[in-house]
């Protein structure tokens, strides 16, 4: 009877040791899959948030991209502008110039209002001025034919005369023409302004008209 009941006993107590164990077994089961449940979200949150870092990392690139493409459209557009206003700025310029050269064109040559000696009253036009000024800077009338000579040749007293072989302007040919300036700014349409400045050329490089047209009946210039 005793053997029995320790028998009994040590099997009553398997099963509620084997009961315990198998409900453990279930708790330890069930907090493996709640751990890789947990393990799988973690996993997904942190994929999401990297995606989510990509998208946003995209988007700024993109924003960054359009930024510098309207920066640099911008920049054309106002280089583009700028190109324009100074092409339209020489345009105008261009046509203000040409008005200009035709206005002074039509006005003709400036008037001499200064006195004209009677020794020079057989002349006209550019070359009785010519004999005037002559006179006021100097030399005596008997220098008259010679520089006459001398400017009929090089320009046929011709104010607007011009050498489109070496730019040379004007009744005594200056070499550049805006060398006259010196004498006026109005170089270009004054006669007199040009009679000065080439009686001033010859007298500090010949001494005298006579001279100097000796010197381009010698060489062919003066």
């Amino acid at each position: 009877m005793g053997v029995r009941a320790a028998s009994v006993g040590l099997l009553v107590l398997g099963l509620t040791g084997g009961v315990y164990l198998g409900q453990n077994r279930d708790v330890q089961q069930q907090s493996a899959q709640a751990q890789l449940v947990l393990q799988a979200n973690e996993d997904e949150m942190r994929l999401l948030k990297a995606r989510q870092a990509d998208h946003a990392a995209a988007r700024a690139h993109r924003v960054v991209a359009e930024e510098a493409a309207a920066a640099k459209a911008a920049t054309e557009v106002q280089s583009a502008a700028s190109k324009a206003r100074k092409l339209e700025k020489e345009v105008i310029e261009a046509k203000e110039a040409e008005k200009a050269k035709k206005a002074e064109e039509a006005a003709g040559p400036v008037g001499y209002t200064g006195p004209i000696p009677a020794s020079c009253n057989e002349y006209s036009g550019s070359r009785k001025t010519g004999c005037a000024l002559m006179l006021e800077d100097g030399f005596k009338i008997d220098q008259f034919p010679c520089l006459d000579k001398l400017w009929k040749k090089e320009s046929g007293w011709n104010y607007k005369a011009l050498n489109s072989g070496s730019g040379a302007y004007g009744i005594p040919q200056a070499l550049p023409g805006d060398k006259m300036a010196s004498e006026g700014s109005d170089w270009k349409t004054n006669p007199a302004t040009q009679i000065k400045w080439g009686l001033g050329y010859i007298k500090g490089r010949y001494g005298s008209p006579c001279s100097a047209w000796s010197h381009s009946q010698n060489v062919g210039w003066y």
